[in-house]
């Protein structure tokens, strides 16, 4: 299960409008804890944002790109807060909120992928993704919402 609060998902929602008709892409940064009250499943809380540029130059509306040195910055920005680099979030300029063959191809087990469609530069659905293990296959991760607590940036 993957705990999002009401600003970090408008924030994410409202970057893939700024960024269409690209897609735009940037890290979750969070902390994995027990599985409480979700029946068995892990939770994984998202507590900060960490907006990125999508590198991709040949083809920024159906895909997206992060160097080497955009990973390293994302976890250096987590490591500050006290956090993890726990995902992935970007969108899919007038497509569903779901994962696409390059999508999986390019993926890591273990991180949360949140999608959000964007239809005619509009943010739509929001969903989250893991990939399994033998990066065979992405299965639906829940995303519950967090009242209240506000957006908080890394960069």
């Amino acid at each position: 299960m993957l705990l999002l609060n009401e600003a970090l998902t408008n924030e994410i929602r409202a970057h893939g409008a700024r960024d269409y008709p690209n897609e735009t892409c940037g890290a979750l940064l969070g902390l994995d804890g027990p599985a409480g009250d979700t029946g068995g499943s892990p939770r994984r809380e998202v507590r900060a944002l960490f907006p990125l540029t999508n590198r991709r130059d040949d083809s920024p509306r159906n895909r997206f790109s992060v160097t080497a040195d955009d990973v390293r910055a994302a976890e250096r920005a987590a490591a500050v807060g006290g956090l993890e680099l726990v995902g992935w979030y970007h969108s899919h300029p007038d497509h569903p909120a779901r994962p696409s063959e390059y999508d999986r191809e390019h993926a890591w087990p273990w991180y949360s992928y949140v999608i959000v469609s964007v239809a005619a530069g509009e943010p739509r659905d929001m969903t989250s993704w893991l990939l399994a293990d033998d990066r065979s296959q992405f299965h639906s991760e829940e995303i519950a919402s967090l009242p209240g607590a506000t957006a908080r940036h890394s960069q």
